[in-house]
């Protein structure tokens, strides 16, 4: 998602559960390094390969989070709330909420028609 557009400008679907970092590794999407990307924990390892991507800190149960750590996720969860209402739009459409009842062959080109109708909704 474009931060200062709000538009959808990528997809990348994948049968089944998985993992959300394997799933951008698979799609061999290339990030610029001047851009800043903003993840949540699902893509641990990203800062391996990118290293201007900022996710939270994660508790363990023997080191708790500093304030300086608190304060820190609060403000990346701020700025990433954007990229939460977007999912949550494409969410209305009770497609991508519920379970896929009907054949996996045009789900991707369904996923890309809603995110062009919440793009032209924009």
């Amino acid at each position: 998602m474009n931060k200062r557009s709000q538009k959808i400008i990528c997809t990348n679907l994948s049968n089944g559960k998985r993992h959300d970092f394997r799933l951008f590794k698979e799609s061999g999407i290339k990030i610029a390094e001047n851009i800043k990307v903003l993840t949540d924990t699902g893509y641990i390892g990203l800062q391996k390969i990118h290293k201007n991507t900022f996710m939270p800190k994660k508790k363990s149960k023997k080191k708790p989070l500093s304030f300086d750590d608190k304060k820190n996720n609060r403000e990346l969860s701020s700025q990433r709330v954007l990229n939460e209402h977007v999912i949550g739009k494409i969410k209305k459409f009770k497609i991508f909420s519920d379970k896929y009842r009907n054949s996996r062959k045009r789900f991707g080109l369904r996923f890309n028609l809603i995110a062009g109708i919440y793009n032209n909704e924009l």
